[in-house]
């Protein structure tokens, strides 16, 4: 009876050093993954994005583009037929299918369960335990997974999956699943990084959109 106690207790000891080492492991790779992508002056990225819940029966097809450029905390974001424009203080919201804008405080948040392309870098970082996923070839490209969940219970979010390149270190894919039970799945398509950009693409010309008949809340 001893012996399959003590059986027990290194299984137990086993599988959790298992389980801190695959955590630290995962964070030390998302670590690496932020630092260099945020050492960049610039990034642009393009990406799909696609949204699926069987149990509502929705999924969009074709997936929906969208393209960002960041540039530290500043971004420029065309995503869901808005265009998001964010200084560093306040965010623009351009509706152009509406022709409304919206400008507030502060940045997008995840109040609403959703992990936004432009938290891409920084959303792990907290309120999330993570661990090591599969690794998985995607059509040559060898992509390491990384498992987060939530630490909130009540979380509208329910697990994300980040997909690195494992020869880049990039972002390459992050699916998202949330409480309702829809997942969805940002890919990226293109990135370009230090390019030249004009400081114009994270700053809102009012007049011009009043001049074309927007209305500015």
């Amino acid at each position: 009876m001893k012996k399959v106690g003590l059986l027990f207790i290194a299984a137990f000891i086993s599988l959790n050093s298992i389980a801190q080492n695959s955590s630290s492991e995962a964070k030390l790779l998302l670590d690496e993954v932020s630092v260099k992508m945020g050492a960049y002056t610039n990034m642009i990225i393009g990406f799909n994005s696609t949204l699926v819940n069987k149990e509502a029966g929705i999924t969009n097809d074709p997936p929906i583009r969208g393209e960002i450029t960041l540039s530290g905390e500043k971004y420029n974001l065309d995503y869901l037929g808005n265009n998001f424009i964010f200084d560093g203080n306040k965010l623009v919201v351009i509706n152009q299918e509406e022709k409304e804008v919206n400008i507030t405080n502060g940045d997008l948040d995840e109040e609403d369960g959703f992990i936004y392309p432009s938290k891409l870098l920084t959303f792990y970082k907290d309120g999330y335990n993570f661990s090591m996923g599969k690794l998985k070839n995607n059509n040559g490209r060898k992509v390491q997974f990384v498992d987060l969940t939530p630490i909130d219970s009540n979380s509208d979010i329910v697990k994300v999956q980040l997909g690195i390149d494992a020869k880049t270190k990039h972002i390459y894919k992050l699916v998202q699943i949330g409480s309702n039970g829809a997942e969805t799945t940002f890919t990226i398509t293109k990135f370009k990084s230090n390019q030249p950009i004009s400081k114009k693409m994270f700053s809102f010309d009012k007049e011009k959109y009043l001049k074309q008949g927007y209305f500015i809340d």
